[in-house]
């Protein structure tokens, strides 16, 4: 079957694919290189080179070249990503899904990009993917179409219907615990006890929304403490030992002067560890970098901090099983946008490219808000019945 492979070179990650004779895919590698060309963040690779993987693997099984595909081979593609079972001889009657339909639709977006790009090389394969339509003949039309699109456009023939699903947030209770079992300040020492570093970091995702790569990928140059002026941290987009890269580019973001207060405090944690001295360069140094292993103070994996989450769920049983560090990226959002927070507000601090990946990332946030006000608003009309009526009379 084929697998995904994970190459290495100098400071540089990036993913291909392999056959079952372990030899590079050249038309996935082609389309690969050219989405690196092109921009695509190493965690789009990743994702992309898993869907070729699988769908490589599926056209093993079924013995089909990938430019002598049908429309029946999605089909059944799409069904064997639901329930893994890519084995044409031997499939249960009821198979059961074993993965979300987000994923699905992932595996299908990087096989649909796959072919758009070998049809824009002039390859003539898979035509049957996408319908011909014209503006002028749909229900719709968009604002100035007859003068902006004269020729027909494309719309893909095969779709995933994504179930909409409600986003996790945790609860503010739930958030202080856990940076308490990270680690407590003792005013009488003067000073910290237990792990700063996490304590700081979920601190860090709480209050900004970044995600976990953007966190782990900020120097100490990226953070300008506040002085006379609000404190900002900027994330940048700049190569990365473990492949991390900032997925909206480079943007800043202010902080408060409490999270930026224990920015300080954990400088002279790491000090007291001996960073100081062990860390040539301050200013390309990590913020969250290894104290316990080898190498020290170099940059923290994330898989480091996944480990480090799951001993924390089991430590405190009242944190939710599937909690992710993304999750605190959810909370973030939702916080401020039952807070009024403007959207495009939001969505220019959370990095998004469009404000419509907010809309339909979290509308479901100020639309529940709108329907909690609605639920409320018989007592309202009470109050100017009420009042009408005495004027009234």
């Amino acid at each position: 079957m084929a697998m995904t492979q994970r190459v290495v070179h100098g400071d540089t990650t990036t993913w291909t694919v392999v056959d079952y004779q372990y030899s590079v895919v050249e038309p996935v590698e082609r389309y690969l290189e050219f989405g690196r060309q092109s921009g695509f963040s190493p965690n789009t690779i990743k994702a992309y080179a898993r869907g070729l993987a699988q769908w490589w693997t599926y056209l093993e099984q079924q013995a089909k070249r990938w430019d002598a595909v049908s429309i029946r081979d999605f089909g059944n593609f799409l069904g064997a990503v639901r329930t893994g079972e890519f084995d044409p001889k031997v499939r249960s009657l009821a198979a059961k899904p074993v993965i979300g339909e987000s994923t699905v639709q992932l595996r299908l977006r990087a096989v649909m990009s796959f072919y758009r790009y070998q049809a824009g090389c002039g390859h003539d394969v898979a035509p049957f993917l996408y319908d011909q339509i014209r503006g002028r003949n749909s229900r719709y039309l968009a604002f100035l179409e007859h003068v902006a699109r004269r020729g027909p456009r494309r719309r893909a023939a095969v779709r995933v219907r994504q179930v909409h699903r409600e986003l996790p947030v945790l609860a503010p209770d739930s958030v202080r615990k856990l940076l308490d079992a990270e680690a407590t300040y003792h005013k009488a020492e003067g000073e910290w006890h237990g792990e700063l570093r996490y304590h700081l970091l979920w601190s860090l995702l709480a209050e900004t929304g970044m995600r976990l790569g953007e966190a782990l990928a900020l120097q100490h140059r990226d953070w300008d403490t506040g002085r006379s002026s609000t404190a900002t941290i900027y994330i940048a987009d700049r190569p990365h030992p473990h492949g991390l890269a900032a997925k909206s580019g480079s943007r800043r973001l202010h902080v408060g002067s409490r999270l930026d207060r224990l920015y300080a405090d954990y400088i002279w944690w790491l000090c007291d560890r001996g960073g100081d001295a062990a860390i040539p360069d301050w200013d390309k140094g990590y913020i969250f970098c290894n104290t316990k292993r080898e190498p020290l103070y170099a940059a923290l994996r994330p898989e480091s901090v996944y480990s480090h989450l799951r001993s924390m769920k089991r430590r405190l049983p009242e944190l939710p099983p599937r909690m992710t560090p993304h999750w605190f990226r959810h909370t973030h959002a939702t916080a401020l946008l039952l807070a009024g927070t403007p959207l495009h507000v939001v969505s220019r601090r959370l990095g998004h490219q469009s404000i419509q990946t907010t809309i339909n990332t979290y509308g479901h946030v100020t639309e529940d808000a709108e329907l909690e006000a609605l639920a409320n608003w018989r007592e309202v009309v009470a109050d100017w019945t009420e009042g009408n009526h005495d004027d009234q009379c």
